[in-house]
């Protein structure tokens, strides 16, 4: 009689499951990956000129186009250094972050969903600096910085897409379909809001140019 050898076990128990990809589609994954650059290239180019400044007190920075479109009078105040450095040292790490999202999401690679709740969390908080640094911008200093500026136009764009892919599984929750269904109308009364307080709040200058 010929007796079958029960099959081996593994040492280590069963294999641990993995927390499954979540996919994104091209235009999303097309869409990060420019976020991150122009994000990354205006806080780089805010880095440069930082420095340029504490090279030179005198220098003005090419950012400084007139009374309102300022960098060089908004590098010089303490919200420019909220934490202690420049904004834009942040703005380097975190946008580095999200181009290298971006390549991933682009080459099709499925990145867990835990990765993608963290990023749509830390999105979240900058959008929330965001919105300080724009009150402070408007009515605190003054001015206006126009590398600032591009930051802020690629955020809020940004959370929307990022919170679009994290919430992709719960896509039957209320929240979730209204994100999703709402998220660009969001986006352009969120753009149409801030140029009617730009409008507004520097009207003083603008009608002279008229």
């Amino acid at each position: 009689m010929t007796v079958t050898a029960p099959g081996a076990v593994s040492p280590t128990g069963p294999a641990p499951e993995r927390s499954p990809g979540m996919p994104v589609g091209r235009a999303s994954a097309v869409w990060i990956l420019l976020a991150g650059v122009l994000g990354l290239a205006a806080a780089a180019a805010l880095t440069v000129e930082k420095i340029e400044l504490l090279i030179d007190p005198d220098y003005v920075p090419s950012c400084s186009l007139n009374p309102v479109l300022s960098c060089g009078s908004v590098m010089i105040t303490p919200q420019a250094s909220a934490f202690g450095f420049p904004n834009s040292l942040i703005g380097i790490v975190a946008f580095t972050v999200v181009v290298v999202t971006g390549v991933l999401a682009l080459a099709r690679v499925e990145l867990p969903r835990w990765y993608w709740s963290g990023l749509a969390v830390g999105t979240l908080l900058g959008a929330a600096f965001v919105h300080w640094l724009i009150f402070q911008s408007m009515y605190r200093i003054g001015a206006l910085c126009p590398y600032c500026m591009v930051v802020w136009a690629v955020v809020i764009p940004l959370l929307v897409v990022v919170a679009s892919i994290a919430l992709q599984p719960q896509q039957r929750g209320a929240v979730a379909r209204v994100v999703h269904t709402w998220r660009w109308s969001l986006v352009a009364l969120w753009f149409t809001a801030l140029l009617l307080l730009i409008l507004v709040r520097f009207w003083y200058y603008w009608s002279t140019l008229l």
